[in-house]
């Protein structure tokens, strides 16, 4: 039965939609049967970093609706048979999203999967709510920023709170990506540093994605990361988040700048 994770902030561009991308493309590599599925209702963004917007006919709306079947809305990845996509709708408003829909598609999925991503909204809206309600687990992405932090810790309420597992006594497992880390900028009192982030969030670390044109280079033709630039250094920082992920122990790869962290992340599994 498939594991749900919910990727997930209180801000918006942050990278969630790339972090999805990235590690549903390095789970899928690692030989995971993965479905990523998009939650933005009304704007639908997953489809373009993943290269499949012109594949597009049916959508997470329709299969809600009923007006299409789940297999009818999957769009298998051209590059790895065992990834697929659920597309939001790009007309539709959050509204069209039901609570029950969305349980019978999500429960559909963990029939048929190892992995399902669900590429959550920013905020605590209708749709960011429905995307973290049936997770497992959860990773909450954070910009070195206070707003962004701040935003975070609220994310990690909302799902210590508002998920069927909460409402069972139950406890989803959750992890912090920070992305877009400048060792610089840190060193110059110009963002938050890592052992700020993990004192304020007290929530294990997954990973540290430095800031990148690779990134960007990467979401513009359409292809995660992981795939278009595999030796770059975001990539091979989202292919060791992944693998904690599947239960390994890595050293966390700190950024070069940052002196002293080495030692209290070496070994700590984001669990």
């Amino acid at each position: 039965m498939a594991k749900v994770l919910v990727v997930t902030s209180g801000k918006g561009g942050v990278g969630k939609t790339t972090t999805t991308a990235s590690i549903g493309a390095a789970l899928a590599q690692a030989g995971q049967k993965v479905v990523v599925v998009d939650f933005d209702v009304g704007l639908r963004n997953l489809d373009l970093v993943m290269g499949a917007e012109r594949r597009v006919v049916f959508d997470l709306i329709n299969v809600v609706q009923g007006i299409a079947k789940l297999p009818q809305a999957l769009i298998r990845d051209k590059r790895l048979e065992n990834l697929w996509l659920l597309p939001a709708s790009q007309t539709k408003d959050k509204d069209a999203l039901t609570e029950e829909g969305v349980g019978r598609i999500i429960g559909e999925l963990r029939e048929n999967c190892d992995w399902v991503l669900c590429d959550s909204p920013a905020g605590i809206e209708r749709g960011a709510m429905l995307a973290m309600r049936h997770a497992d687990e959860a990773v909450i992405v954070t910009n070195p920023e206070v707003s962004s932090v701040r935003d975070s810790d609220r994310i990690i309420g909302m799902l210590d709170s508002k998920t069927v597992r909460a409402e069972k006594g139950e406890r989803v497992e959750k992890h912090i990506l920070i992305t877009r880390y400048d060792p610089a900028r840190a060193a110059r009192g110009e963002m938050l540093t890592i052992d700020d982030i993990l004192e304020i969030l007290a929530t294990p670390l997954l990973g540290i994605i430095p800031e990148s044109q690779d990134v960007l280079r990467a979401s513009n033709v359409g292809c995660p990361v992981t795939l278009n630039s595999p030796s770059s250094a975001p990539a091979r920082a989202y292919l060791d988040a992944t693998r904690r992920l599947l239960g390994e122990t890595l050293p966390m790869i700190v950024p070069a700048g940052r002196k002293g962290l080495m030692d209290l992340l070496r070994g700590r599994r984001a669990a």
